[in-house]
């Protein structure tokens, strides 16, 4: 085995060493210097682009099926309406973190009406969901808050039934101070 390595030893070092030898720093540096002033314009566009951007708007995705797309782009500064996609963060507790953003469909404004007739929701008489008594692992689910939507308070919801939104107490309602954005389906 020594012997195999001794053979292999100098040509490696020799390989390497005619690497070393063929690099042409200062041709380098030339060839470098006409790239950057070729594409600079180019990079400094890109950059602006990607800073304007991030200054107003974000990417989000869904990783669970209680909606039925997964990427959505979330206008910062969009306030939005009723029907529309949300992004907020999560309040804390339960299985996510808090700041977690998540998004669900504004199905209740302030001034509207949330009823509860046993386990079924309603807002404003139109129903918006089921809510469970036991979460998908087991751990029982407090039904959420009933009542007239205060100022700065919104209703969420996700058509998928094991969605957690505020049918329950876990999330409630979400307050404008939680909000993100408007969030806009990409796909």
């Amino acid at each position: 085995m020594g012997r195999l390595l001794a053979y292999f030893r100098p040509l490696h070092r020799s390989t390497f060493g005619a690497c070393l030898s063929r690099f042409d720093g200062q041709r380098f540096q030339t060839v470098l210097r006409v790239h950057l002033l070729r594409w600079c314009w180019i990079y400094l566009l890109v950059a602006s682009v990607a800073i304007a951007f991030h200054a107003r708007f974000a990417i989000g995705v869904n990783v669970t099926a209680s909606l039925p797309y997964r990427l959505f782009i979330i206008d910062t500064r969009a306030h939005p309406a009723g029907g529309d996609y949300v992004a907020f963060r999560w309040p804390g507790g339960g299985p996510y973190a808090k700041g977690a953003t998540f998004v669900k469909q504004i199905v209740g404004l302030p001034g509207d009406v949330v009823t509860r007739v046993d386990r079924d929701y309603f807002v404003n008489g139109l129903p918006v969901g089921l809510a469970k008594q036991m979460g998908r692992s087991g751990q029982p689910l407090a039904a959420g808050p009933t009542g007239t939507l205060p100022a700065g308070r919104y209703y969420v919801r996700a058509p998928h039934p094991d969605s957690l939104d505020s049918r329950y107490a876990l999330l409630g309602w979400i307050s404008e101070s939680q909000l993100v954005g408007r969030a806009y389906v990409l796909f």
